[in-house]
């Protein structure tokens, strides 16, 4: 664990079985911390309106900023770690009323609509009981989770033994511009071996795995404000045409538009 974390508690709203409570909320500033590997039997939905939590689970990573949001099924083992300050928002939803929503995590561009209700719930006090209006209001948050879609904002990664340091290299060298030549060879193997690991065990070659790792960090830089020019620069591009090319190309919108409909 990096020494600079502190462990974040678990809270116990994820694991409360009550069909009564059926979607329950809470927000709090979180700094520098670790949540260590958990599951809890309710569903959950992770936001932040400010800073970026890493989001581990199985072997992907999820980087979540005030663009997106996380959806994490009941039962999943996760592990969140919070960078900085994180303006955390978060609800679980009772097993009860998890039927037709998600059954696998995912990150998700999360609208202004599902925001409002995000903090809706949030600001309710349900410790003793949830009125009818309070419920209608849950209804029509679980009804808007049923239409959230996928985003190919997250990252594959591998417990392979000889992957996972090729994993790591790229990981702590986002703008490196080495080929795949060059990590097979530090590797001792083919470029051709190694290529076939990326296709198996992360489910994308070389080149498309180290562009969705650029895209990762591109979110979580501009969830941060930092400017196209700057990002560009930093992951490796010679200029930011061709940075907002490569942006647009697999996620739809510019990187300006992109943080424009996250203010909707």
């Amino acid at each position: 664990m990096n020494s600079e974390y502190q462990t974040y508690r678990l809270v116990d709203f994820g694991f409360q079985i009550n069909s009564d409570f059926p979607v329950i909320g809470y927000s709090e500033m979180v700094t520098n911390s670790i949540c260590i590997s958990h599951s809890h039997p309710r569903a959950q939905l992770l936001y932040a309106t400010t800073g970026v939590m890493n989001v581990v689970v199985n072997n992907q990573i999820w980087v979540v900023n005030p663009l997106q949001g996380l959806w994490i099924p009941g039962g999943v083992e996760h592990q969140v770690s919070f960078q900085k300050n994180v303006k955390l928002y978060s609800v679980f939803i009772d097993p009860s009323f998890t039927d037709g929503l998600p059954k696998t995590t995912f990150s998700f561009d999360i609208s202004s609509f599902l925001k409002q209700l995000l903090f809706k719930i949030i600001s309710f006090n349900t410790v003793d009981t949830v009125s009818i209006s309070e419920k209608r209001i849950m209804m029509v948050f679980l009804d808007e989770v049923t239409l959230i879609q996928p985003s190919i904002t997250f990252l594959p990664t591998t417990n392979h033994v000889r992957l996972k340091n090729v994993v790591q290299l790229l990981l702590n060298d986002v703008a490196s511009k080495q080929t795949i030549e060059y990590y097979a060879e530090i590797s001792c193997m083919s470029s051709r071996n190694l290529s076939r690991l990326f296709i198996k065990e992360l489910g994308m070659n070389f080149s498309d795995w180290r562009i969705r790792l650029k895209l990762l960090e591109a979110i979580k830089r501009l969830g941060e404000q930092q400017s196209v020019k700057e990002i560009a620069f930093d992951l490796g591009y010679e200029s930011s045409s061709s940075f907002i090319y490569m942006f647009k190309k697999y996620l739809g919108k510019t990187p300006s538009n992109y943080i424009l409909k996250s203010k909707d």
